[in-house]
């Protein structure tokens, strides 16, 4: 008999009532339960950071995270959730980062979700340096989604090469943002440029908190 399988999604907006997560508390439940059912056992929630996102605070992200942990207790719903954050790239961002205003992956001070602006690619030599010093690391979050990244896709292998880490969303690998986008994430799976496949969810029905499938594509490629 087959062990099941237990994935973790280092990417999910699952948590409800802060700006960009699931639409209620209701909402969320649906999420973990979905979740769950697939073989997932846990979620860093990752709500957005900086940019447009500046009103979301580490603290208060770290409260909602326990918050909504304790009434996943209360419904016995057997999923684990971390408090993280999906990060705006912007000037001053190490510094937040230290102070832990901006949260790491699971909070543990050393994995960052990185977020580019999906119209343009940036380069990010620099910034990945500045982070190794700080010790550091990037997770370069959907880059197949990113509109620069599209037109010159070679810029991802010096990427990984330079330390940072790619993480895809499992809905590309399914064809759920159009051939284009699958096409790339098929083709960083295929060059062993992908480390994390994440859900990037919102909400139980657009773009659901699902890993499943998506491993299964990958063993494929």
């Amino acid at each position: 008999m087959e062990t099941p399988l237990h994935f973790i999604d280092i990417h999910c907006h699952l948590l409800p009532e802060i700006y960009d997560g699931a639409g209620s508390r209701d909402d969320a439940l649906s999420m973990a339960g979905m979740a769950v059912d697939d073989g997932i056992s846990t979620i860093v929630a990752t709500p957005h950071q900086l940019g447009n996102f500046s009103a979301n605070q580490g603290d208060e992200i770290r409260a909602r995270t326990e918050r909504f942990q304790a009434v996943l207790r209360r419904k016995k719903i057997p999923l684990r959730v971390l408090p993280g954050a999906d990060v705006r790239i912007e000037p001053g961002m190490i510094g937040k980062i230290r102070t832990g205003e901006v949260l790491t992956l699971a909070d543990r001070g050393r994995h960052v979700l990185l977020e580019l602006p999906h119209e343009v690619f940036l380069p990010l030599d620099r910034l990945l340096r500045e982070m190794k010093s700080a010790g550091l690391v990037g997770i370069l979050s959907h880059p197949e989604r990113n509109q620069g990244i599209l037109a010159q896709p070679g810029v991802v292998r010096p990427l990984v090469d330079a330390g940072c880490l790619i993480q895809v969303t499992a809905g590309s690998l399914m064809g759920a943002f159009g051939s284009r986008v699958r096409n790339l994430a098929d083709s960083l799976v295929k060059q062993g440029l992908v480390h994390f496949v994440s859900t990037d969810a919102h909400s139980p029905r657009s773009r659901p908190p699902l890993l499943g499938e998506a491993f299964d594509r990958v063993v494929e490629l």
